[in-house]
């Protein structure tokens, strides 16, 4: 099987780790006879220090005619120092995700075993962990009217949501609940904002054609608790965009690491998949970020993208055995030896 893959590294460690990525993805084509076929394409800073663009449309075209999009990170401190920059990195992931209409992103927290140790909760509580967050991608605040009044002293911005938009992300928040353990909590605010109350009553009315999954609502506040105190209760959680970049920032720190998060981002084209961490510009080109969730959106870009379920999995058991045999970057090291980026890289993609 031919893979055409567009590869949009961005910026600070996101090179690094999107080279790794890239060596597992070959070993996995190796083993399995795919080849994977490559685009590069600018993203974030780097993009606006060449074109004067966050997305170039040049980056647009390349994502439309590939089969996936294995993406960095971007971000950049020149820009996040400076308020009065017109055009900043982010607003790069924001029109890739407008323009692909990747209106679902999934990340999946799963917990490792032998690093249970290294969450910030109880081991109890983290080991067996296991849930799906589903985060609205194109509707709320993030996209909706903005702006100053008052001589710039007032702002405002709109969170406003379709019943269109609200209808597509929990149908297949509700599909993903069958697939797993059939429970599905709806997070929102509704006792207080009206965005919210239109998505509890269209979850409501969606349920009873979906009669195997069992159905909570939540609200974000008491979401925010209950995935500390109890984050084995949840299975698959679907929210809007501001709540949901908020709490599943929160579920990453589960696990341990942020360096073993991975995602995707599926809507209308072409589905993009992403480590979930940030562009750590403090960390640029010193190999020694953390590679694996950047290698795990590997896997699910196998298995989200293509249908190719063995072929993740082969990577998810290498990077299982890395982790179990302590061949991990610094940050999760915990007083032993640090492996660097690319070491970490080589030994997955050897495993493999």
């Amino acid at each position: 099987m031919k893979l055409k893959i567009a590869k949009l590294p961005g910026d600070g460690i996101g090179p690094e780790v999107i080279e790794q990525a890239a060596k597992a993805v070959d070993a996995v084509c190796k083993k399995f006879s795919h080849e994977a076929e490559y685009t590069f394409g600018y993203v974030g800073a780097c993009a606006i220090d060449r074109y004067g663009d966050a997305y170039p449309e040049e980056t647009h075209n390349i994502c439309m005619q590939s089969d996936a999009v294995l993406f960095g990170a971007v971000g950049d401190p020149k820009y996040d120092n400076d308020p009065t920059a017109k055009v900043r990195p982010e607003q790069g992931l924001l029109a890739i995700r407008k323009k692909l209409g990747l209106y679902a992103n999934l990340r999946p927290v799963e917990t490792f075993k032998s690093l249970a140790h290294k969450s910030p909760l109880k081991t109890e509580l983290v080991d067996g962990a296991d849930f799906m967050c589903i985060r609205e991608l194109t509707g709320g605040m993030y996209f909706g009217e903005k702006g100053r009044k008052d001589d710039g002293n007032t702002a405002y911005d709109t969170c406003i949501y379709s019943r269109y938009e609200i209808e597509r992300i929990l149908k297949l928040s509700f599909e993903y609940a069958m697939r797993r353990r059939k429970h599905l909590t709806v997070v929102d605010k509704a006792n207080v904002l009206e965005s919210s109350r239109l998505w509890r009553q269209v979850a409501q009315e969606m349920e009873p054609s979906y009669p195997e999954v069992k159905v909570d609502y939540m609200f974000v506040d008491n979401a925010a608790m209950q995935l500390i105190r109890c984050p084995k209760f949840f299975d698959v959680i679907v929210t809007e965009n501001t709540f949901g970049d908020i709490l599943t920032d929160e579920a990453s720190c589960i696990s341990g690491s942020m360096g073993l998060l991975a995602s995707a981002s599926v809507g209308e084209h072409t589905s993009l998949f992403e480590p979930i961490h940030g562009s750590y510009p403090q960390a640029a080109g010193k190999n020694i970020a953390n590679p694996v969730a950047a290698i795990l959106s590997a896997a699910m870009m196998f298995e989200y993208a293509f249908g190719l379920m063995e072929e993740g999995a082969a990577i998810r058991k290498a990077v299982a055995s890395s982790i179990d045999e302590g061949v991990v970057t610094e940050d999760l090291a915990n007083g032993g030896k640090a492996y660097s980026t690319s070491e970490v890289g080589d030994w997955i993609a050897a495993h493999i």
